[in-house]
């Protein structure tokens, strides 16, 4: 098993990240909820939305989007969770929370947990295992994958 590099193993030079990092979804959905926040989603991201559920781009940038800060954020609903994001599914499978249009999920959704702020430093990365009970599990990424996670992450 790798282990993974303490605070004074740090190359503060490289990427602390270096040999990988482990991570797999446990379809838990507390990436999905919490306090109210933002998705980021572009037009093109909308059209592969509606085309997963079968709608007009219009239909859904109306039903299921918001404007904030001059850009489009899928909209929330307050549940005994926090503020779901409005495609999240937690009556279909028993135990489980599952995106209704994971397929066309928009890039904010699809790089996590492997955002700029989470890879910072490993403080950060740990702090993000604390709600993210596959962080630190399942098949080790490779460092290129996480890059490309990383570099695809909405600003």
């Amino acid at each position: 098993m790798m282990q993974r590099p303490g605070h004074d193993q740090i190359d503060r030079g490289a990427e602390w990240y270096g040999q990988g990092l482990s991570f797999q979804c446990t379809q838990c959905g507390h990436c999905c909820t919490g306090p109210t926040g933002f998705v980021w989603v572009s037009d093109d991201e909308l059209r592969a939305i509606a085309q997963a559920l079968g709608m007009a781009a219009a239909q859904v940038e109306r039903d299921f989007t918001r404007l904030l800060h001059g850009r489009r954020s899928l909209t929330e609903v307050r549940t005994e969770h926090g503020f779901d994001c409005v495609f999240l599914d937690r009556d279909s499978q028993p135990g489980k929370a599952l995106c209704c249009v994971y397929q066309a999920r928009p890039a904010q959704c699809r790089t996590w947990p492997f955002w700029p702020e989470n890879l910072r430093h490993i403080r950060d990365w740990q702090r993000a295992a604390r709600t993210c009970p596959g962080i630190n599990q399942g098949p080790l990424i490779p460092i290129e994958s996480i890059r490309i996670q990383r570099d695809a992450t909405p600003a």
